[in-house]
């Protein structure tokens, strides 16, 4: 990289010679990402780094020739492109735009059609009991977290951030194998200790590891305990477990952003605050965006396309362990959306580059905390070694992924990881 003298920054050779080829890695001047600080980039070049901002101005100036990549998204647990189905829903849902708490024909109208939402919502995840909407997965967690009736709250560590926070730092902690799953021996101790409230995952949003959830809901009913299980992940892709709540995002099956459901067994075992839902929450109802998510998950787009994505996953898997990669939690079961693997000795940060200019998008099993590149704490949890969980990037697949798209991320990977072999020798 090539500074200009005027605050601005040019890609050298290297860096343009990878633009001009997009699906080759870039070069020479932007090296490996060593470090993060604070949650800006770092990048060093031989003896100098560059901050973040440098690195933006330089692709900036080079956009022409990135918009020449054709891109591929292999990040749908983080948010998934809304079904075709889902789309005409909410556009249609516009024409009923009046408040559905209000008592007059307008308002009626849009309460007819927000209940029919509810409904579908029910009916396509099997669900026979009550459904509250809300505005994703985080608020149905936060409402059941604080309004239980239970006296006391236990999490697994492998749980998502936002589970952890609604959960509160007197939670009792749960402890994992190897794999991920839930420790049923720490669990039963635990749930002699009296009855609780226990907020699990379905799906793992790093690992895609699927917890036993029909066992433990039934050492949980047993010990007069009440189960919370987060379906972000597997909603509308697998069969939902009988929990005592269950919360839905509709942005992570194909519906649009902002809508959400929670699925109650008992509405007798939550305790209500006012407002709509039946006192469940507070806010005017999104009726636009409750008929995308019962529309997506209608379409049945993630359902459907299930077992073709066992089978990807599978190729994807082996191409990369002959790679020389590792699958995490290879053991365990898991969802054919999402998989988490290492490469060892190449941090994470610098793959998430070398594969969004090579026009590739995945995540990383690590987070960017306190200036650092710290280890994913799912995979801390779990056992793996900060030198691999630094190395682990999160690749996860929606309904149109097809088998040239993992052709074209195992090429990639392949090319990384040989890089990283040659620089190594």
């Amino acid at each position: 990289m090539q500074d200009q003298g005027d605050g601005r920054a040019w890609a050298g050779a290297g860096v343009k010679a990878s633009f001009e080829a997009p699906l080759r890695a870039w070069e020479n001047d932007f090296g490996h990402m060593l470090a993060y600080e604070g949650c800006r980039l770092r990048v060093r070049s031989g003896s100098r780094s560059y901050i973040g901002a440098a690195v933006h101005v330089a692709i900036g100036r080079n956009r022409r020739l990135l918009r020449t990549v054709e891109r591929l998204y292999l990040d749908h647990a983080a948010t998934t492109p809304i079904v075709p189905e889902a789309r005409a829903a909410v556009a249609a849902a516009m024409d009923d735009w009046a408040n559905p708490s209000s008592p007059h024909a307008d308002g009626r109208r849009s309460r007819s059609a927000f209940e029919e939402a509810r409904r579908t919502i029910a009916s396509a995840l099997g669900w026979r009991h009550d459904v509250i909407l809300t505005s994703g997965a985080s608020e149905a967690i936060q409402i059941v977290a604080a309004r239980a009736k239970r006296p006391g709250r236990m999490v697994g560590p492998t749980e998502h951030e936002a589970v952890i926070a609604a959960m509160g730092g007197d939670a009792a902690v749960l402890t994992v194998d190897a794999n991920g799953l839930i420790d049923l021996g720490s669990l039963e101790a635990e749930l002699a200790k009296g009855p609780a409230l226990i907020a699990l995952q379905l799906v793992n949003n790093e690992t895609g590891v699927i917890q036993p959830i029909e066992q433990i809901q039934a050492m949980a009913r047993d010990a007069g305990s009440l189960l919370l299980c987060d379906c972000a992940q597997g909603a509308g892709k697998i069969l939902l477990p009988d929990a005592d709540f269950i919360a839905v995002s509709g942005h992570k099956l194909g519906g649009p952003p902002g809508i959400g459901a929670l699925l109650v067994r008992d509405l007798a075992m939550l305790e209500p605050s006012g407002g709509q839902e039946r006192g469940y929450r507070r806010g005017t109802e999104n009726g636009p965006a409750a008929a995308g998510l019962a529309a997506a998950l209608a379409s049945r787009a993630f359902a459907d396309a299930m077992p073709r994505l066992q089978e990807l996953r599978a190729l994807l898997e082996d191409e990369i362990t002959s790679a020389g990669g590792q699958v995490i939690a290879a053991g365990a079961p898991r969802t054919a959306t999402i998989g988490a693997y290492a490469m060892p000795g190449v941090a994470s940060a610098s793959q998430l580059i070398q594969f969004d200019l090579a026009g590739i998008s995945v995540s990383a099993g690590s987070a960017c905390s306190s200036g650092s590149m710290k280890a994913s704490r799912v995979l801390g949890a779990m056992g793996v070694p900060e030198a691999l969980a630094v190395s682990v990037v999160r690749v996860s697949f929606g309904p149109a992924t097809r088998d040239h798209d993992v052709e074209r991320f195992i090429a990639e990977w392949r090319r990384i990881a040989s890089r990283a072999k040659a620089e190594a020798a």
